[in-house]
């Protein structure tokens, strides 16, 4: 039987922080730039990607364009079905590219969502995690990061996104 318990290991507090530092890393890393491609891996890695692009609107001092993009891939079998984006792939052309996930877990969500946009001409590409659980089983590094946990591999992080705006990570 497994457990149900949960601990509370990022509140809401802490992740709006962790979104404030990595909207000024992004900034940092990108400043020269027009616009940035911020690309969330659906579901819960476009809602964190939402919240980093309010971030990065509300302290950009330049006249830079954030264009929010949801990318969706079925994560437990990428290849045997399609990797789709909610806008036109020609947004990617010659772009920063932020690719934006909750939880990194084994690597291979991003790593199927870094192959995909490879595919098209892009200008520089750069990953974005809440959570890093340093559990890769694929080559892929991480650019910003909130928190880099060690666990388990039986272990499992969940972001809740409440209805009224408050998010929290919990390990089980």
């Amino acid at each position: 039987m497994m457990s149900t318990e949960k601990t509370l290991i990022l509140n809401h507090l802490q992740i709006t922080q962790k979104i404030d530092r990595i909207a000024y890393q992004i900034l940092e890393d990108n400043y020269q730039e027009s616009e940035i491609v911020i690309v969330g891996i659906a579901s819960n890695g476009y809602l964190f990607a939402e919240k980093i692009v309010e971030k990065l609107k509300s302290i950009s001092t330049t006249p830079v364009e954030f264009n929010l993009v949801k990318l969706t891939l079925d994560k437990d079998q990428p290849l045997k079905h399609n990797i789709e984006m909610d806008k036109p792939t020609e947004v990617l052309n010659n772009k920063v590219v932020i690719l934006v996930d909750d939880v990194l877990n084994s690597g291979k969500t991003i790593i199927y969502g870094v192959k995909f946009i490879l595919d098209y001409p892009i200008k520089r590409m750069s990953t974005a995690v809440l959570v890093d659980r340093n559990n890769k089983k694929y080559p892929i590094g991480i650019h910003y990061n909130g928190l880099a946990l060690s666990t388990t591999l039986k272990s499992n992080i969940s972001m809740e996104f409440s209805k009224n705006g408050e998010i929290a990570a919990y390990l089980s």
